[in-house]
């Protein structure tokens, strides 16, 4: 079992940056390709980015490639979303989330465990 949790959100305004980190607890962390997804009121939760076991492959969504940077650390068990360039249509709570597997990693069914989410508010 994976346990994860989000810091890092907060308010920021259009054109600046934060960086979200997601804590994993368990051994087995490295085995997990990891994905972050978004949700904003009255949406539904949006695919972000994902990064494979070892980091060596990253995926975006076309909404945030060229802004968004996903990057792991296996040994201290971390994820890290790099967010530059905020826009106010990125306002959202964001999750973290482990899939044992990459094969359906673009869509929120392919994790397997979540985090609680952290509030990301980008103001114009």
């Amino acid at each position: 079992q994976v346990q994860l949790v989000e810091s890092g959100g907060g308010l920021v305004q259009a054109g600046g940056s934060l960086r979200l980190s997601c804590a994993a607890s368990g051994r087995t962390f490295s085995s997990y390709a990891m994905g972050w997804f978004r949700q904003a009121p009255g949406t539904e939760r949006e695919f972000v980015g994902a990064i494979t076991w070892n980091g060596g492959t990253t995926w975006y969504a076309d909404s945030v490639k060229g802004r968004f940077t996903i990057s792991r650390d296996n040994a201290k068990n971390t994820v890290d979303l790099q967010m530059n360039s905020l826009k106010p249509a990125d306002t959202a709570v964001y999750y973290c989330a482990a899939a044992s597997s990459p094969s359906r990693i673009g869509v929120d069914v392919g994790y397997d465990y979540w985090g609680q989410g952290t509030q990301v508010t980008v103001s114009s």
